[in-house]
């Protein structure tokens, strides 16, 4: 069957409406059964509030609330978060207003790395992963994957947005997360095939992987965190993780097949369309046809991604790379939170005072004040929503010391040293 991909344009006013006419237009029915568990795969690309980086607190209560309209049980549905060596996914639910939208709608919150079991990937996918392009390679004793996920339904909830390592980012990088262990970053220099394998995991182990993208913020330049905001006021959502990333990166005025290697990896291997030009546009459908000019990830690269690029691909790669995957990676942890969290954000917060001001900017200001009642299907979404603050006033310092606690986070939860901390808990207590 053709893949299809539906979109919508959207305000406040009708985006709790709109999110459920835009699933019911890309079919999400057929694809997410309502006898299985769901996992709504939250994306958050920073534990700090930055417009276009995560998922936005109403693309999380749209998805719940069109579920609810539906008949899908409550009882099935539960948020999905995962954790990196530098993202608080706690800190981030918090910030990013996420927790307040699952905790109004009483869903099941849960974090996979805090008390989840997880398995050996061939134990879950069997000989599918002699066909991996590049996993068996990184790991060659094998990795593990979460348990929980296997015969579950998965919602992917990206945003539209540019990525310094995969030039755009969306459905198919928001698995990475969940279904890598700790040690994924051993995959930045081959991530598009990484992404590739793990479109192959996802298909064999979910019942149905769908994905709703929010284009209401969007990001441009080097994301998924320091970028220059837009609002585009548009809503993706299809059961084809390739086709939604390729007209998103069409959006940005790219090329997908030319200029996204993952999606034409992924395409060419028959995981999904790849092609614009073969993808069926539902909704409403010229809003397919914008070109927003993006300036892209690669040129206007901060200091912090053109050193990534040189550890990864370029000059570092034979005297830095090997030190990320021994006891001496912490380092690389530590310069992330201290130039993006302790040095960019708290000397960029003008971006965040201008968005604020923003219609999506205001109801993400006055989202607690503004929250509608869960069981309240029947709003279209906020007629209201608000002032902007009557106060925008930096506080570096503030800033600065909210990071230096993230980063004893950071270390502490290190995969290097929580391996040691195993280790050592799985020793047998001596004989008395």
């Amino acid at each position: 069957m053709k893949s299809k991909v539906a979109i919508c344009r959207t305000t406040p006013a009708t985006v709790l409406d709109d999110y459920h006419r835009l699933m019911n237009l890309a079919d999400y029915q057929e694809t997410v059964t309502k006898d299985a568990d769901t996992g709504l795969k939250i994306n958050i690309s920073w534990h700090f509030f930055f417009p276009g980086s995560s998922t936005t607190p109403w693309q999380l209560d749209g998805v719940i609330r069109a579920m609810k309209r539906d008949g899908y049980s409550m009882d099935l549905l539960h948020a999905c978060h995962n954790r990196t060596v530098v993202i608080d996914a706690h800190l981030g639910e918090r910030e990013n207003k996420q927790v307040d939208v699952t905790d109004a709608h009483g869903l099941r919150n849960v974090h996979l790395y805090e008390g989840e079991e997880w398995i050996d990937v061939r134990e879950a996918v069997g000989d599918l992963a002699d066909k991996f392009l590049c996993l068996n390679e990184v790991f060659p004793d094998g990795f593990m994957i979460p348990k929980r996920f296997i015969g579950e339904n998965i919602i992917h909830l990206p945003t539209v947005k540019t990525h310094i390592f995969t030039t755009t980012t969306g459905a198919m990088k928001n698995a990475f997360g969940g279904l890598l262990n700790e040690r994924r970053h051993w995959t930045h220099p081959v991530i598009h095939e990484t992404l590739v394998d793990l479109l192959m995991i996802q298909k064999k182990i979910h019942r149905g992987v769908f994905a709703v993208m929010d284009g209401t913020f969007v990001g441009d330049g080097p994301g998924p965190r320091c970028m220059i905001p837009h609002v585009k006021n548009v809503l993706l959502a299809s059961s084809d993780q390739v086709a939604i990333d390729a007209v998103a990166a069409k959006l940005m005025g790219m090329d997908p097949l030319k200029d996204i290697k993952f999606v034409r990896l992924a395409h060419e291997l028959g995981l999904g369309c790849g092609d614009p030009r073969e993808i069926e546009i539902v909704g409403d459908v010229d809003a397919a046809d914008e070109n927003w000019h993006f300036v892209g990830p690669f040129k206007k690269m901060t200091f912090a991604s053109r050193m990534q690029h040189k550890i990864y691909w370029g000059p570092l790669k034979k005297p830095v790379e090997w030190s990320l995957k021994t006891v001496l990676a912490p380092w690389a942890y530590m310069a992330s939170v201290l130039y993006h969290d302790s040095f960019w954000y708290p000397t960029h917060q003008r971006i965040i005072r201008d968005i604020l001001t923003s219609e999506w900017g205001r109801l993400f200001n006055n989202w607690e004040e503004k929250a509608i009642d869960p069981d309240d299907l029947e709003t279209k979404g906020w007629d209201d929503v608000g002032d902007a603050p009557l106060k925008l006033k930096q506080d570096s310092m503030k800033l600065f010391m909210r990071s230096l606690r993230i980063l004893g986070t950071c270390m502490r939860e290190a995969p290097e040293f929580a391996a040691r901390r195993r280790r050592s808990s799985r020793k047998v207590a001596p004989a008395e």
